[in-house]
Formats: structure tokens, sequence, C-alpha cells
């Protein structure tokens, strides 16, 4: 037996408004699938991103979140701090691999990578 990633799915108060974020930021398109309930997004390559409604917001540090490899670490977290996100902090390992931790509007904690 195989099994395949289909989708990496977020809780969020919003999940329009959020999908549509997350879509805006790296070039995918929204399907509502089921209306202010869940809206998914597809994305070139990888797996699609689900927003699903939860009445309350999800306690303490997120248990999954996503990783992006980026040639220019900075240029993107600039750019995806001016479209909304936040930054977290930055991490290293030695001196050719690092990270910048953001998290999107609603807190949900991502990672930007590369050299």
């Amino acid at each position: 037996m195989a099994l395949n990633v289909e989708m990496v799915t977020f809780d969020c108060s919003d999940p329009v408004q959020l999908a549509g974020w997350w879509a805006e930021q790296f070039g995918g398109t929204t399907q509502e699938i089921l209306a202010g309930e869940f809206t998914a997004v597809s994305l070139s390559e990888g797996p699609r991103l689900g927003f699903q409604k939860v009445p309350d917001p999800t306690p303490g540090k997120n248990r999954v979140h996503l990783d992006f490899s980026a040639a220019d670490v900075d240029a993107e977290v600039s750019r995806l701090t001016a479209a909304g996100a936040s930054e977290v902090g930055r991490h290293k390992f030695g001196e050719n691999f690092r990270w910048v931790v953001l998290a999107d509007p609603e807190g949900n904690v991502f990672c930007v990578a590369g050299q």
C-alpha cells in the first residue's frame, strides 16, 4: 500500500481570506469546497493547502509547519512581510544554511530557507 500527500490543512477563523492570502503569495488558485467552512489552494507544485474554519484558535506552538526554499531568502521574506506575514525568528546551521520563521496573517508558522 502507498500513501500520497493530498493536502496540508490549516485550522483558521476565515478560510476564504486566509486561503486567498496563501494563493496570492505562492501563485496558487483557490477553490471554495464548502462555503465559509473549507477552502483549498492548488499550487503548481506540491500538495494542495486546505483551510478549515474552527471555532477557537489552536493554542500554543504549531506541531506541523511548511518549509519553503528560495534562492534569495531576504527578498522573499521582505515580500511576504510586506504582504502581511510577520517575522518570528532567524536561524542558521553552519555557514551555508539558514532559514527565517514567519507567521501568516492568522499566526500559522512557516519557514523560508536557503543559503
